[in-house]
């Protein structure tokens, strides 16, 4: 008997014809006034990326990775400082804090949700002691200068808990937005969009996010216009006048290209944003009419009862199942020929490349449990029903 057809992990074909002749009208637009870099394009879609977030300041970068680094470089950022984020997520965001010569420091997620832990930043924090100035100081005499939060598959931290922290111990945050645009957080203070719940942030428009460019892009996000001014000459090597460099910065900039595709599929996100929650749904039941929730642990939505619509956006639906099964799990699904990742294998503290902060295996429990059990499942729009149905079969063959 053959085997059905493969399901991929994510399909940017499956989008739609409207969508293609939006981003190739967009292309050939900037094809044929030849305008390439910075330009009316990308004023024109950090414009339409404010209205779409209800405020803020949008600053167009290269990549996701690189808005981060020219924030961290606009706060000043550098040796002497210490930065505190999670060691469950993509490499970039310690990479960018170690690039800057500050000290990491990590504090474990909270084992539902995958995200920074208030309880645990807390304890982190009240861990340290301060000096005869004041200053709150890491063990290695690092000032504290910063706390990145990160939103994680498409829901948000719980930035209420995390600001009281932060408020208590005097440390600002920088909100890692990448994987959550159009998302919406319901704060003591009223709703608010992801990328807007601290004075600063950064998006990334990989091809695979909700809103995805046609190569590496990405933005940041900020409450305060002389930090956007500020965040405008650092993607530009530090220039204000040509071939006069106000500050050191480096070469962030968006291509206009990437901006008038992001502009052209913006329309698209909250339509996409809202398949991905109707295909969570669908696994949900799938899951629980195969009796399944024994054995897997579906994704969390803790703001679901908020009463807002786009609580979660699902960037990737991932599922935990416990460390052998796993395994099993993936091997199968792989011989089905069906599209399932690990996100992520190695937690942050235990990579080769950051061997010398010196951590060991049980450092951060939640962050190794969860490396070890997640698997992330399709979920992209023009996924089917059917193939829904396939992939939660597949994971009963498996474990049973």
């Amino acid at each position: 008997m053959p085997l059905p057809l493969p399901i991929p992990l994510f399909d940017l074909s499956r989008f739609g014809t409207q969508v293609d002749e939006a981003v190739r009208e967009a292309a050939l637009r900037v094809l044929g006034h030849r305008g390439y870099i910075l330009g009316a394009e990308v004023e024109a879609f950090e414009s339409d990326l404010s209205t779409y977030l209800g405020g803020g300041h949008v600053v167009g970068m290269s990549s996701g990775t690189d808005a981060q680094l020219a924030l961290l470089m606009a706060m000043g950022i550098g040796v002497g400082d210490a930065v505190i984020s999670t060691p469950y997520t993509f490499f970039a965001t310690a990479g960018c804090i170690h690039r800057t010569g500050a000290e990491i420091l990590f504090c474990d997620i909270d084992s539902a949700t995958f995200m920074m832990d208030p309880a645990s930043l807390r304890a982190l924090l009240s861990s340290l002691k301060r000096d005869a100035d004041g200053i709150l100081r890491s063990p290695k005499g690092n000032r504290i200068r910063l706390i990145v939060p990160i939103h994680l598959f498409g829901a948000c931290c719980d930035m209420d808990g995390i600001g009281a922290v932060a408020a208590e111990f005097g440390i600002e945050i920088l909100e890692d937005a990448a994987q959550s645009l159009g998302a919406k957080y319901p704060s003591q203070s009223g709703t608010k969009s992801a990328g807007l719940l601290a004075p600063t942030s950064y998006v990334s428009f990989y091809p695979s996010k909700n809103l995805g460019a046609a190569g590496d892009a990405g933005t940041t996000l900020c409450l305060d216009a002389e930090m956007a001014d500020r965040l405008r000459l650092i993607r530009n090597h530090g220039m204000e006048q040509r071939y006069y460099h106000k500050v050191v910065g480096g070469n962030f900039r968006i291509d206009a290209m990437q901006a008038a595709v992001l502009r052209a599929k913006l329309p698209f996100l909250d339509g996409w944003n809202a398949t991905r929650r109707a295909n969570a749904a669908a696994y949900s039941e799938a899951f629980t009419s195969a009796g399944l929730l024994d054995r897997v642990t579906l994704p969390a939505e803790p703001f679901a009862d908020s009463g807002l619509r786009d609580h979660h956006i699902y960037h990737q639906y991932v599922i935990r199942i416990k460390t052998r099964q796993r395994d099993a799990v993936m091997a199968h699904l792989m011989e089905q020929k069906i599209g399932c990742a690990i996100y992520y294998p190695v937690p942050l503290h235990l990579q080769e490349c950051f061997a010398y902060l010196g951590h060991k295996p049980g450092d951060f429990p939640a962050s190794e449990q969860a490396a070890n059990e997640s698997l992330a499942l399709p979920i992209f729009p023009g996924l089917r029903l059917d193939e829904q149905l396939q992939v939660v079969e597949a994971i009963k063959q498996a474990l049973n």
